[in-house]
C-alpha cells in the first residue's frame, strides 16, 4: 500500500514542478514587481522619496496622502491669514491683543495708568478704522518701455498718475512690486488736472520673468495700524533673456546645404546621381538610362545618394548633478539660446528639448522631455528664460535617449551639460542616438581651458566662456 503510494506523491511533485517552470508563480511575479518598481526608483530625487523611500506599498500611499492633505489644509489658512493681515498691520494685531489685556488688567487690580492706556489705544483703533473709509479718486497707469531684455541690460517702467476730479488730492504712497522685491513712491499733492510721472529700475540682474505690478495705492493711519490697499493696473511680465553670441551658420549645423545634404545611402529617386547599375525587377523605367542601355546591351539604371534635410535637436540637461556651480548653469542656457537663435536664423529644422521634471509625489522617474518654443527667436528665448535646474529630473543622458526617440530624421544633436558629467555617460548618451548623427556635446566649464576631444561618434567641446563656442564650433566644423 505504501508502495502505491509513493509514486503518487511523487507524481504529485512531480506536476507541482512542472508547474512551477510552465508559469510562474504569484510570489515570483510579486518579486519581478517590486524588483522593476525598485529600479524605477533610482536616481529619482523628490517629496515622495524623501518621505518614504522607495516604499510603494499601503503605507507609503496611506503616508503621502496624509501629507498632501495637510499642505492643502495649510494653504488654505494660509491665504486667509494673509487677506486679514494685508488689511492689519503687525502693530495693529499687537494693539488689539493689548487693549482688552489693559482693559481686564486695569479693572482688577485698579492701574487708572493701565486703563487710560487701553482708551489710547481704543482711540487710536477708532482713528485708524476711520482712515479706511473712502476712496482715491485719481488714476493710475503703468507702462513698460520693452518686454524683452538681455540679462544685465536696464530695464525701467514708467508710473503715471493723473487727478481727473475738481479737488485736490492729497498724496499717498504707491507701491509696484517687482518680482520679489517692491518698489515705493511717495506721490505728491496733485491739483485739478495735473499728472505726476515717475520712472523706476527693475533689476535685470537674474535670468528668468518678473512680474511688474499691479500698481496699488496704499492708504494707512499715522500709527500705521492698518493700511488699505487699491490695486490701480494689472500685472506686466519682463523676459529677461539670457546672454546670447553669434555663431557663424556653418558652424551650427555642420553642414553647407540648401535644401538637403548627400550621404552615403545610396536611393533609386533623389537628385544626387551617383552611378548606374543593372536593372532588377521593381526599379522605375524612368530612371533608365537608354544610351548606356544601347552600348551594353543590359537595362541600366540610375543610382542617387539620398539626400536629407539638416535637422539640428538641442539637448539641455536641467539635473543639478550636472553641473557643479549656477555659473556653469547659466553659461548652458547661453550656449543653447546661442545654437538654437542661429538655427533658426538660418530657417533650419531644429528641436531643443530640456529635461522634464518629477512631480514632488511621483512613485518613479517619468522619462520625457520638453520642447520649447521655436518658432521665433524669441519665443525660443523665452521659453529659456524660464528654465531652471533641478534635482527630480533627467540627466544628460536619459534626455538624449527620449529626444532620439521623439524626433526623426535627426542629423546633428548637441548635448549641453556641466562639468560634472562623466566622458563616460557622453559616450552612452551619444550611442542613443541613430548610426550616422553627428553628436556634439559642449561641457561648460568656466575652471578648466577650452579643448575638443574626439571619440567614436563623439565629439566632445569644452568652454569656459560664452565667447569661447564660436572658435570651439568653428573647430569642430573644420576637423
Amino acid at each position: 500500500m505504501s508502495d502505491r503510494g509513493e509514486p503518487a506523491r511523487h507524481a504529485t511533485s512531480g506536476r507541482v514542478a512542472r508547474g512551477q517552470s510552465g508559469h510562474p508563480s504569484r510570489s515570483s511575479t510579486s518579486a519581478h514587481f517590486d524588483s522593476a518598481h525598485s529600479t524605477a526608483t533610482v536616481g529619482l530625487t523628490n517629496a515622495r522619496t524623501r518621505i518614504v523611500g522607495d516604499r510603494t506599498g499601503f503605507l507609503a500611499d496611506t503616508i503621502i496622502t496624509l501629507v498632501r492633505f495637510f499642505r492643502a489644509i495649510a494653504g488654505i489658512f494660509v491665504a486667509w491669514f494673509r487677506r486679514i493681515s494685508s488689511v492689519i498691520t503687525p502693530l495693529g494685531w499687537s494693539m488689539l491683543l493689548v487693549v482688552p489685556a489693559a482693559f481686564t488688567l486695569g479693572y482688577s487690580l485698579g492701574w487708572v495708568e493701565l486703563v487710560a492706556v487701553a482708551f489710547a489705544g481704543t482711540m487710536l483703533i477708532i482713528i485708524a478704522a476711520i482712515y479706511l473709509i473712502g476712496r482715491n479718486a485719481f488714476t493710475i497707469t503703468l507702462s513698460m518701455p520693452h518686454s524683452r531684455v538681455v540679462v544685465g541690460e536696464r530695464a525701467t517702467g514708467l508710473i503715471t498718475v493723473v487727478n481727473p476730479t475738481r479737488r485736490r488730492l492729497i498724496g499717498v504712497k504707491v507701491e509696484v512690486p517687482v518680482g520679489r522685491g517692491l518698489a515705493e513712491i511717495a506721490m505728491p499733492g496733485l491739483s485739478r488736472g495735473a499728472s505726476f510721472q515717475h520712472e523706476f529700475l527693475v533689476p535685470t540682474a537674474h535670468r528668468g520673468v518678473l512680474a511688474i505690478g499691479p500698481v496699488r495705492s496704499v492708504r494707512a493711519d499715522p500709527v500705521g495700524l492698518v493700511r488699505r490697499e487699491l490695486v490701480w493696473t494689472e500685472s506686466k511680465e519682463l523676459f529677461i533673456h539670457p546672454r546670447t553670441i553669434g555663431i557663424p551658420s556653418t558652424s551650427t549645423g555642420f553642414v553647407r546645404d540648401l535644401e538637403g545634404n548627400p550621404t552615403k545611402d545610396l536611393s533609386n529617386s533623389d537628385v544626387s546621381f551617383h552611378a548606374l547599375r543593372e536593372y532588377v525587377p521593381g526599379d522605375e523605367r524612368r530612371y533608365i538610362h537608354w544610351k548606356s542601355t544601347a552600348k551594353t546591351g543590359t537595362y541600366m539604371v540610375r543610382q542617387f545618394e539620398e539626400t536629407r534635410r539638416s535637422h539640428l535637436v538641442i539637448a539641455l540637461s536641467l539635473a543639478t548633478a550636472n553641473y557643479a556651480t549656477e555659473e556653469e548653469f547659466e553659461m548652458a542656457v547661453s550656449v543653447t539660446g546661442s545654437l538654437g537663435a542661429r538655427a533658426i536664423r538660418d530657417a533650419r529644422n531644429v528641436a531643443v528639448v530640456v529635461s522634464e521634471k518629477t512631480p514632488e509625489f511621483a512613485k518613479h522617474k517619468v522619462l520625457a522631455v520638453r520642447h520649447l518654443n521655436t518658432r521665433t527667436r524669441a519665443r525660443l528665448l523665452d521659453d529659456l528664460a524660464v528654465v531652471d535646474s533641478a534635482e527630480s529630473v533627467l540627466g544628460i543622458m536619459d534626455v538624449a535617449r527620449v529626444a532620439a526617440d521623439e524626433v526623426t530624421g535627426i542629423s546633428v544633436a548637441f548635448l549641453v551639460c556641466g562639468s560634472l558629467t562623466t566622458p563616460t555617460e557622453l559616450r552612452a548618451a551619444s550611442t542613443k542616438f541613430p548610426p550616422g548623427v553627428e553628436v556634439i556635446a559642449i561641457v561648460c566649464d568656466p575652471e578648466t581651458v577650452p579643448g575638443l576631444r574626439r571619440v567614436a561618434g563623439l565629439s566632445v567641446l569644452t568652454i569656459g566662456y560664452l565667447e569661447d563656442l564660436q572658435k570651439s564650433l568653428a573647430r569642430a566644423a573644420a576637423g
